[in-house]
């Protein structure tokens, strides 16, 4: 198959984005598809649409290529008004499908989806709708509650909010606070003051118009991906210091994986329902990963938000999921992309 990668884009995920990318080009490189790595944002402005699948690129400069353009999108944003860079979609009408990499803001939020959709472009993962719902955290709570999906206390909040103290948004200290639309913890703040409450809602706002304020949930951290409406084995992930921040998601060593989790068969069927139930409830297809927290003492179960787009490089959360199942880097990407094109057999 023709295969475009789409990767980078112009959210906080950047960088993250591009390693997934890497990963899943040469991944479906090495199955026999002409696979090519795109910058969604910078495009590729000299390559031959008609030749680009026919010829033999090194991913790894393709990529290199792509993170040279890192410290531009700043300045690339201000004089441009359109979204997808040259000639992206033109390779992308080309392809027979596009493997989505991208994380976070303009990739994961449905915006792309909804594009392709118009277009006619194929594409992996699920739908618009429901990517939307669920990039951002406050309409997610919105649906878990409503469908009975057990997740944490708590409320949306806009820039230009008056309330400054957790007692005004009727929660108890300690709470967390997220940038509604955000991803891999960025600009996450756990407040156990209402100085830190305070300090919390300015860096959310610094990033996003709205954030969410929430009961802070004392407990393990769990992650289980959802395939074809099937779960799979659960990850348990354990920072050797703090929580699961952009740092101890990223850094080598910083994190432990724990993957099938050591938890009871009760508890596992337990969180493994509840994921299916929650990707159900956003109206998830094809694939995603939902992250829970078991409170300590009493082992309930949170879930905290679904990803339609999770972290892919060969050693992030799902793929350790799928190797637990016997199903190595470069089949999950197969199988992705098998799952994804039931969307289009109707």
């Amino acid at each position: 198959m023709k295969i475009v990668v789409l990767a980078a884009g112009t959210s906080t995920e950047r960088t993250v984005s591009i390693v997934s990318g890497t990963g899943i080009c040469k991944a479906l490189r090495s199955l026999g598809h002409q696979a090519i790595l795109v910058d969604v944002f910078a495009g590729w402005e000299d390559v031959d649409v008609q030749t680009a699948f026919d010829d033999d690129y090194d991913v790894d400069e393709l990529a290199a290529y792509i993170r040279g353009f890192n410290d531009k999108i700043p300045e690339m944003k201000k004089t441009r008004r359109e979204f997808f860079g040259p000639k992206v979609l033109d390779l992308c009408r080309e392809a027979d499908i596009v493997f989505l990499a991208l994380h976070g803001s303009n990739g994961e939020d449905g915006r792309v989806q909804a594009a392709f959709d118009l277009m006619g472009i194929r594409y992996t993962g699920t739908d618009y709708i429901s990517s939307a719902i669920s990039m951002d955290k406050s309409r997610t709570k919105q649906v878990f509650d409503a469908s009975g999906v057990s997740t944490p206390h708590g409320c949306t909040v806009y820039r230009g909010e008056t309330r400054k103290t957790a007692e005004e948004f009727g929660l108890e200290l300690p709470v967390i606070i997220k940038p509604c639309c955000g991803g891999s913890s960025v600009g996450v703040t756990i407040c156990h003051t209402e100085k830190d409450v305070e300090a919390g809602l300015a860096l959310a706002f610094s990033l996003e118009q709205s954030a969410v304020i929430e009961e802070f949930i004392q407990g393990r951290e769990f992650t289980c991906a959802v395939i074809d409406g099937k779960a799979y084995p659960i990850v348990e992930i354990h920072p050797k210091e703090g929580y699961y921040d952009f740092t101890n998601k990223y850094k080598a060593g910083a994190t432990i994986e724990t993957c099938p989790a050591q938890i009871s068969e009760e508890k596992t069927a337990e969180m493994q329902n509840l994921a299916v139930k929650g990707a159900a409830a956003v109206g998830m297809q094809a694939y995603g990963r939902l992250d829970f927290l078991m409170r300590d003492g009493d082992e309930k179960l949170y879930c905290l938000e679904v990803n339609t787009l999770p972290g892919m490089t060969p050693t992030s959360l799902v793929p350790q999921e799928a190797a637990a199942v016997g199903i190595d880097y470069a089949h999950l990407c197969q199988l992705m992309i098998e799952v994804s094109l039931k969307k289009y057999n109707d």
